[in-house]
């Protein structure tokens, strides 16, 4: 697979993707997250109508290689979860941005979303941070 981060999501710099959809938050973890960890083997989610805060841990996914903490990108509240990632962590690995999406999350404050970042600015991120 290809360093792929798709046009149409926003971004984070802890490495968490996020699409929009009448006003509910879909949240992931990035290629480049995934493939720094390898091969991912448990995740640890909120269930629904549990409150997330933007910049604020959400879960934790574990890797053969390191545990790290997932950082909400928006704050609101988790509609639902993604049960089949937490009983096929792998997915992570496989499909990041289809079938490995992790949570919903019903928005509270849309003006959040004006703090991600887009792919361009992302991938520059990325390129500073490998120096």
């Amino acid at each position: 697979m290809d360093k792929h981060f798709p046009e149409d999501l926003k971004y984070t710099k802890e490495h968490e993707w996020c699409s929009v959809a009448d006003g509910v938050a879909t949240i992931g973890i990035t290629w480049h997250a995934q493939d720094a960890l390898g091969d991912i083997v448990y995740c640890e989610l909120p269930q629904a109508g549990e409150k997330v805060s933007a910049g604020e841990a959400f879960g934790v996914v574990e890797s053969v290689k390191a545990v790290s903490d997932l950082y909400s990108p928006v704050t609101g509240e988790v509609v639902e979860r993604n049960d089949a990632i937490m009983e096929k962590p792998e997915g992570l690995n496989e499909d990041m941005y289809g079938d490995g999406w992790m949570i919903r999350v019903k928005l509270s404050d849309t003006s959040e979303l004006d703090a991600l970042i887009s792919k361009a600015d992302y991938e520059a991120f990325l390129a500073e941070e490998e120096g």
